[in-house]
């Protein structure tokens, strides 16, 4: 079991309506604005990894969710999260760790604070090996700090960013190593969970916060699977829901479909190939999972907005 989703009957009941930009000074982009700026979940990036649009920390009116793996990287100052009933703070020259869908909230920070905020796709955390211990203590809602302090960790998180912003796919793609071998590491090294040192802010919250173990083993399901002829039946008949409501439990946890959330996953690993590869582009898109060559290049023009072999052309002369 894992937390996730404000109900939003609990959400529009308590969030006063306000200015899209004081939530999401960092570029998130609503799902639903059609449902005004006080629905939560918002969309960084286009779900790419990539990184928030300022350094300067602000406190944010109301919480908000998205369905990245975040990073935070406190240059300096302090910053106080609200998060999962607790409030949690993040002192300088530390970093966090935690999944974007659980409701979270800057309440508090010191007077000019700033930090590097990192987001992952869900497709490149669950793609990482050995790291079981840690994925599945994020996808219970766990916010996670190593230990230990590393004076190396604020050169590398501003390397990192500035790579991301510069957009360059090189850096981008030497980023997503690296930050890959961070998490890996961490996933090794002794880490530890900051709710169990916080206080709850408000018992008995609990009860408006649904658990939704169906969501973290269909994610599971499509992060092993993508690559394979799979579609939304599959994904439902692996946790034992109807397809319909599968699709609607998956939408409103994740912001996506679940056909849209194995397309993405398969455009990852198509980049991947070809940008690392040798392979024919139309052997690529097999090897990605899809079944038809021209619904591959639509995708990945739709997303990329270049087609595969443009793409890799592009990497190779940068390289």
């Amino acid at each position: 079991m894992f937390y996730a989703v404000f109900r939003l009957g609990f959400l529009f009941s308590k969030i006063m309506t306000v200015d899209r930009r004081e939530i999401d000074w960092l570029g998130g982009v609503p799902v639903r604005p059609e449902l005004g700026a006080a629905y939560p979940l918002v969309i960084y990036g286009g779900h790419r990894l990539c990184a928030g649009s300022l350094t300067r920390v602000k406190r944010m009116k109301t919480p908000h969710m998205h369905s990245q793996v975040e990073m935070n990287f406190v240059l300096k100052g302090a910053m106080t999260y609200s998060f999962d009933q607790r409030r949690i703070t993040v002192n300088a020259n530390r970093f966090c760790l935690f999944w974007g869908m659980v409701p979270h909230q800057v309440v508090d920070c010191e007077e000019e604070t700033e930090f590097v905020c990192l987001y992952l796709p869900l497709s490149m955390f669950l793609d990482l090996p050995n790291i079981n211990q840690l994925r599945e203590a994020v996808f219970r809602g766990s916010m996670i700090e190593p230990n230990e302090a590393d004076d190396g960790e604020r050169a590398q998180f501003l390397r990192w960013r500035a790579d991301l912003v510069s957009g360059e796919d090189e850096a981008a793609d030497i980023t997503r190593q690296e930050i890959s071998a961070r998490v890996r590491r961490l996933a090794r090294d002794n880490w530890r969970d900051l709710r169990e040192s916080a206080s709850v802010e408000m018992p008995g919250f609990g009860d408006t916060v649904a658990r939704v173990e169906h969501v973290e083993r269909m994610l599971r399901f499509i992060g092993e699977h993508a690559l394979e002829d799979i579609g939304v039946p599959d994904v439902a008949a692996h946790v034992g829901l109807h397809p319909n409501y599968a699709t609607s439990l998956y939408r409103r946890a994740l912001g996506m479909t679940i056909n849209q959330a194995i397309i993405q996953h398969r455009l990852d690993t198509a980049q991947s190939l070809l940008a690392c590869s040798d392979i024919a582009v139309t052997l690529v898109a097999f090897e990605a999972g899809f079944g038809c060559v021209s619904r591959f290049y639509q995708a990945f023009h739709r997303r990329f907005g270049i087609r595969p072999g443009a793409y890799r052309e592009r990497i190779r002369r940068t390289s």
